[in-house]
């Protein structure tokens, strides 16, 4: 695959993540009489990670996560030179859905930016439960680790063919179901910082955070599995190339 295809792929794939993520929680999440609560939200993440992966694995790797990139590559399995390929076009993607987002959730004359907020992630004031900076910083760290665990095992060419998908999307809505409360969860710096530059303010201010937290994470994981989870590195079931 060349870089161009690559990096669509991750731009539409990081678009599809933060649209249908973000979407869940902001479009239907407490939609009158039917809404589909933190359970739904959660499991519309990890749906658009697993439709993805199945959709573009073969072109791009599915990484959808600067985290990701950044742990794949502390775990020995993706070349620095392509990091800022990666990274680029993951922002580029969650920014575009979080404009349309934006755009599309305004059509509704009861919606109002500071009052219902795009799925901005925070701490302190900005988290959902009140939760503070260090309680945001470790819990993103820990669940960044065990994602980038999770998907180094499943992808290992060890791994049963074809289902690093499935667990890769279900440890995604794991993720969100623990903290949601906690950050509205990032564990992807992309994420996070699509929806903080449409809602400004405090979002953007504590973005540092979300960039941080799951980088460090994200390395974390990658080197424990290098380290811990195999002797060898054989071709991942679902990386591109």
């Amino acid at each position: 695959m060349t870089n161009m295809q690559k990096g669509l792929a991750e731009l539409i794939g990081t678009f599809w993540l933060v649209f249908g993520g973000c979407g869940s929680a902001v479009l239907a999440a407490a939609f009158p009489d039917v809404g589909i609560g933190l359970l739904g939200v959660s499991l519309a993440f990890g749906l658009t990670v697993v439709t993805m992966a199945y959709a573009i694995g073969h072109i791009s790797g599915c990484h959808l996560n600067p985290a990701v990139t950044v742990g794949l590559w502390a775990g020995g399995r993706f070349d620095a030179r392509d990091i800022p390929l990666y990274v680029g076009a993951q922002v580029i993607g969650a920014v575009i859905a979080a404009f349309l987002l934006f755009y599309i959730a305004s059509g509704n004359p009861a919606y109002d930016l500071a009052t219902n907020g795009l799925a901005a992630n925070g701490f302190d004031a900005g988290s959902p439960g009140g939760y503070d900076i260090w309680s945001a910083f470790l819990i993103e760290i820990v669940l960044t680790a065990f994602f980038l665990w999770i998907i180094m095992g499943s992808t290992d060419g060890r791994a049963p063919a074809g289902f690093a998908p499935l667990a890769i999307g279900l440890a995604l809505t794991l993720i969100h179901l623990i903290s949601i409360p906690v950050t509205n969860t990032s564990v992807n710096p992309a994420r996070s910082t699509g929806p903080a530059l449409v809602v400004g303010g405090l979002a953007i201010q504590q973005l540092w955070l979300f960039w941080l937290a799951p980088l460090i994470g994200g390395a974390v994981g990658g080197l424990l599995y290098k380290t811990l989870g195999a002797d060898t590195f054989p071709k991942p079931n679902i990386e591109g190339e």
